[in-house]
């Protein structure tokens, strides 16, 4: 059985010029507020989307290779997308709920 895809939405920070991967459909809190990010300092973390996506401009292919080899190297399956819609973070929050009630 194939590895499922993890979209992932890559952005630069327009003051330090690094890359971030945002996983809009993986929560990083309990509510699904928060995305589940990674950089290659600091690694995983929660990420406000909305925020980051202010804060950061779009990257090229190229831009984003590097990271992206790094999350291929850590198994990572990718599916690039540019921009996210209402149902990828609905399926955040859904998946938060799900972790949420298995844990009671």
């Amino acid at each position: 059985m194939p590895n499922q895809q993890t979209l992932v939405v890559f952005r630069r920070w327009r003051d330090t010029g690094t890359i971030i991967a945002l996983f809009p459909a993986i929560p990083s809190d309990i509510h699904g507020w928060f995305c589940e990010s990674y950089e290659h300092v600091g690694q995983h973390g929660g990420a406000d989307y909305h925020g980051v996506i202010q804060a950061t401009r779009p990257v090229t292919v190229e831009e984003a290779a590097p990271l992206a080899d790094e999350l291929d190297r850590i198994g990572y399956n990718l599916k690039p997308i540019k921009r996210t819609s209402y149902h990828f973070h609905e399926t955040r929050r859904t998946a938060a709920r799900a972790m949420t009630t298995a844990a009671v």
